[in-house]
């Protein structure tokens, strides 16, 4: 009855004179729908619109639509399924066992127009996530230390250049993406947008090597740095879009001891300082809850060096990794790790840039991947900055297999070598502009897609990153 009135009042405030209050109305009565899982309600209430609105508002409406076919596509489990599968580990799970986990968020879960989903890594996760089976995993977090001692004790072996940089290496990539055949019509243009390195203290000399299609490089107006090509779909036969760049990176770090010798009282009235202590789009929110936590974790400690280090070890402590749904069904980041108790790399990213910038201290986004030889894969980390010395590299994902060990502040101050970055910010608009929405809302790393017709998902296309080289400049 109390989903049925909602839809009546929406219904018949969007029947009525389309201004923007009312506009308002629909829009955050569907966000409220897909919140709750109510997904034919959304969808009823939105082909209810009248004509006029839903031309307008198209774009619109085809990306809430999208976000429900997503979460969909994430929660594909029945618990029936998932059982069956915690089962094959755990002969001897109980029901109590079972709804003990759902309510610990070990199992994630969503009802959706009344029917109990499990998210499809939730069983994967359960190892990752509950208490039962912590030991597992002693041995692989001594093994992560151990090799990220090893790219450490690399580094060190050479001397900082004077922006604190060092262990140069050049890198040759070749990035490459395929459009399935027959996944846009015919004769129509095919858009594609693709990650590229940006220059930085740790990353310079960049250069395009080859590509198969005309290149056009993203503007400055974007902060997801990529290349940009076109090409028109013939009928069964797939497309194919391949670059190769290199560019010369290293590694930087500042022993924490440095850092609180050079460091001096914030600008707060610099840009810089205005800039990255704010609130920022969907998944950067300072709340009264963040900036709480954030002081409880730092209690009496006022030099940002030290708080921001107590903020990346209390986070590398707290939410161990598992397998992440889809960012763009995701409505506030930083608060789902909270709530949920876990987070991927770029998740516990935004949670730290958060909680810092409600402590004060400056922090940004920085994403790409990481290169470790056998391990490359997307990867999201953050910078940090303390007047006096700049932007410093921080990433708290690496800090959860260095927390507590000598590497304790390594991850804190300072990154390894074996990264491209590609991304400043999150959520910022491509260049040239897309359409649709991406496929991937917040960070930007395999590529978008589009036509005249709509988004892309990835069900339509793959792409891949190969690392051709890696070569210390010596």
């Amino acid at each position: 009855m109390k989903t049925k009135s909602i839809l009546t009042l929406a219904t018949a405030a969007i029947m009525g004179v389309m201004g923007h209050a009312a506009q308002a109305s629909w829009q955050t009565t569907v966000d409220q729908m897909i919140a709750n899982g109510e997904f034919k309600n959304a969808e009823t209430l939105m082909k209810k619109l009248p004509a006029k609105e839903r031309k307008a508002q198209a774009v619109r409406i085809d990306s809430l639509n999208t976000i429900m076919d997503r979460i969909r596509k994430d929660f594909t489990l029945t618990p029936e399924a998932g059982l069956e599968k915690i089962k094959e580990r755990v002969p001897g799970v109980t029901d109590a066992q079972i709804q003990r986990w759902k309510e610990l968020h070990k199992i994630e879960y969503m009802v959706i127009d009344g029917k109990e989903w499990w998210f499809k890594k939730s069983v994967g996760n359960l190892w990752l996530l509950a208490d039962e089976f912590a030991t597992d995993h002693a041995k692989d977090k001594e093994d992560d230390y151990k090799y990220y001692r090893n790219h450490f004790l690399q580094a060190m072996k050479s001397a900082p250049d004077a922006n604190g940089v060092r262990n140069w290496s050049t890198v040759n990539i070749t990035f490459s993406l395929d459009v399935k055949a027959d996944a846009v019509p015919a004769g129509e243009t095919v858009r594609v947008w693709m990650p590229f390195p940006h220059e930085t203290l740790r990353q310079r000399n960049i250069k395009m090597l080859a590509s198969d299609h005309d290149v056009t490089m993203s503007e400055s107006v974007s902060k997801h740095h990529t290349v940009y090509m076109e090409d028109v779909a013939q009928k069964g036969k797939p497309l194919h879009f391949e670059y190769t760049f290199s560019y010369e990176v290293g590694e930087r770090h500042i022993a924490k001891d440095d850092m609180l010798t050079m460091l001096e009282p914030y600008d707060k009235n610099s840009e810089v300082y205005k800039r990255y202590t704010m609130s920022e789009g969907r998944h950067i929110v300072i709340t009264d809850e963040i900036r709480a936590k954030a002081k409880e974790i730092v209690g009496d400690e006022t030099n940002p060096v030290e708080q921001a280090a107590l903020l990346c070890m209390w986070i590398g402590r707290t939410f161990p990794w598992a397998g992440a749904r889809e960012y763009s069904t995701l409505a506030n980041i930083p608060d789902y790790v909270l709530t949920n108790g876990h987070g991927d790399c770029g998740q516990v990213a935004l949670l730290y840039i958060t909680m810092c910038r409600s402590l004060g201290i400056p922090a940004r986004w920085e994403s790409g991947y990481m290169l470790h030889p056998g391990y490359e894969n997307y990867h999201d980390w953050a910078e940090t900055y303390y007047e006096g010395v700049g932007w410093v590299p921080t990433d708290p994902s690496f800090c959860r297999s260095t927390v507590d060990t000598p590497l304790n502040n390594y991850y804190v101050t300072g990154i390894d070598m074996y990264r491209l970055a590609t991304n400043e910010a999150v959520g910022d608009v491509l260049s040239p502009s897309k359409t649709y929405i991406r496929s991937e809302t917040v960070d930007f790393q395999p590529g978008e897609v589009e036509w005249k017709g709509g988004n892309l998902y990835y069900d339509s296309f793959g792409s891949s990153l190969k690392v051709n080289s890696i070569i210390p400049i010596r």
